[in-house]
């Protein structure tokens, strides 16, 4: 449940700007790693007449520094 503010506790608030984007970087960098794979298999062999099915699998990963 939220609870309404007033103008009192709003002004008790206390509000301070961060640094800019290139302050905060190291060296002005912005890199990520990015792995991907995917993968599917599907067997017929030796078979007359018959029909193989495969569903493929997708994994992605982002590792953002």
């Amino acid at each position: 449940m939220r609870k309404e503010l007033t103008i009192s506790e709003l002004d008790a608030e206390f509000m301070e700007l961060v640094p800019a984007r290139e302050t905060l970087s190291f060296g002005n960098t912005n890199w990520a790693a990015v792995y991907a794979s995917n993968s599917s298999l599907a067997l017929n062999a030796a078979s007359v007449n018959a029909s193989a099915v495969s569903t493929a699998t997708q994994n992605i990963q982002v590792i953002q520094g």
